[in-house]
């Protein structure tokens, strides 16, 4: 526990009812399935760049990376790189030509609908397996964020971990129960900002505290001269192509991801994308710089040796800040956890009502029923993800490593296709979602040698060969899709609204 201050009690409650606050306007504002899965296609640059980058870094920005950065030193550096290169590159070649395809498939709302139509699949199998590994991997994903929330809370008040975890999953579900995608992403912006001036304050307080960044590296050198090596492991051993290659590889992570690509169909039109694209990664590399730093100097900060590393922010903020102004700061993780946690929510229920209600139990089903089928998924998963996250000895960065493998395994490499070649099959979709979805679960409980290497790559690179060689063997693609294919690729040129 760092304190039992009445100002952070004060702002943190404060915080938490201007959510709720933002998640009632957004509920009066929510009519159909539109509106709350895909806020009527109407974000502008800002929201949907913030919204994206702070739905995408959840808690473990704040929690994982300066816990890994911590416990790794420079070796974390990878990560960043990683992930940086991947959230340009999402933005400059998926952004742009989803959203004008989504809408010419059919308007779709979800990434299952998305396939679905672009492949013309009437037996809505391609739909129901996109959907279920959605669920499997957002259960994980989502009981990530409540691990973070958990340890939030328990660090801050002292409370017990259960209690905390399930405080925290009640405070997310009740604006995304109300409010659906609006909500969620005027959440995001504000979320968003307070997370990236957290983490541009808190290090530099920390290295000035310290002495300046020439007395943090020094002080790094003294307990681990390996610390400043971004090429050698803590133990001074050669980091080897598999590690880094595996550091590198989360970037592949971004293409798959539901809620990120969300926001890209979201956006009110593709001449908002290029001024989206340069806020994002402007707010990611500042946000990946100031966590990696914040682990950095809790290194040279701290004399004696943190046993979570994953706690170093919130340490960091109480050592350094006025009560008050540490409220506002550990608020930041909230935010951090609930951008993300909420996101990956709606998505699955979503999922659950778009792509199992409607397409296998309720073809006929209303707007406002949908909605309600949406709000009430978001309950049950929430339960399912919160039973999931109450073990307090859960760290927040594996279960975001092992979901964010699954979805980019499972999606990446059948969306960049499928917005690409025009060769591409239902067939070869079906088999590259399922393979890479299956690699990911079975080489991520294997370990030794090449086993060694993070899951997303071997799951990335087998989709892929699997999509390409069941598409140039099977079934032509279908001729209609293709002309329909032709005309979003003349209309992305001329301004498709």
């Amino acid at each position: 526990m760092i304190g039992n201050s009445v100002g952070i009690s004060i702002t943190f409650i404060a915080y938490i009812l201007l959510m709720l606050g933002v998640g009632y306007v957004a509920w009066k504002r929510t009519s159909n399935l539109s509106d709350y899965i895909l806020g009527g296609r109407s974000l502008g640059p800002m929201p949907s760049a913030i919204s994206a980058g702070a739905s995408d870094m959840s808690g473990w920005l704040l929690l994982g990376l300066p816990g890994y950065a911590y416990a790794a030193g420079y070796e974390a550096i990878w990560i960043a790189v990683g992930l940086l290169a991947g959230t340009w590159l999402n933005w400059l070649f998926v952004a742009s030509r989803l959203r004008t395809y989504s809408l010419a498939a059919g308007d779709s709302l979800t990434l299952p609908s998305y396939f679905e139509n672009r492949f013309h699949d009437t037996s809505r199998i391609l739909r129901v397996v996109c959907a279920f590994f959605i669920l499997l991997f957002f259960l994980f994903y989502t009981s990530s964020g409540l691990v973070a929330g958990g340890k939030l809370f328990e660090t801050v008040f002292g409370l017990d971990y259960t209690v905390a975890v399930i405080v925290g999953t009640i405070a997310v579900v009740s604006y995304t129960f109300f409010g659906g995608f609006l909500a969620v992403t005027w959440t995001d912006v504000i979320q968003g900002l307070l997370m990236f001036a957290a983490l541009l304050l808190v290090p530099i307080m920390a290295i000035n505290a310290d002495g300046g960044w020439a007395a943090t590296t020094a002080a790094m050198e003294a307990k681990n001269p390996e610390f400043l090596s971004a090429w050698t492991d803590t133990d001074g051993n050669a980091l080897g192509v598999l590690a880094i290659l595996s550091l590198l590889g989360w970037g592949l992570g971004y293409f798959g991801q539901p809620h990120i690509l969300a926001r890209f169909k979201a956006i009110r039109s593709e001449d908002d994308v290029p001024t989206a694209r340069r806020i994002a990664v402007t707010w990611s590399g500042l946000g990946l710089l100031g966590a990696l730093l914040c682990g950095f100097a809790a290194i040279g900060y701290f004399e004696t040796p943190l046993e979570d590393g994953e706690r170093a922010f919130m340490l960091l903020v109480d050592a350094l800040f006025h009560p008050v102004i540490a409220g506002v700061l550990l608020a930041a993780i909230l935010a951090a956890i609930m951008s993300t946690a909420d996101s990956q929510l709606l998505v699955s229920s979503s999922a659950l009502a778009e792509d199992f209600y409607k397409a296998l139990f309720r073809k006929e089903a209303s707007q406002e029923e949908l909605v309600w089928v949406g709000r009430l998924a978001v309950v049950g998963i929430a339960i399912v993800a919160c039973i999931l996250g109450l073990n307090p000895d859960s760290k927040v960065l594996e279960l975001v490593s092992y979901a964010w493998a699954g979805f980019g395994a499972a999606f990446g490499p059948a969306l960049i296709l499928s917005l690409f070649w025009r060769g591409m099959t239902r067939n070869g979709a079906l088999a590259g979602i399922i393979i890479g979805g299956a690699t990911v679960v079975i080489w991520g409980n294997m370990s030794g040698g090449i086993l060694d290497l993070y899951e997303i790559i071997p799951g990335f690179l087998f989709a892929t060969i699997a999509i390409v060689v069941v598409s140039k063997f099977g079934d032509e693609p279908h001729a209609k899709i293709l002309e329909g294919f032709d005309k979003a690729i003349k209309a992305r040129y001329h301004n498709l609204p």
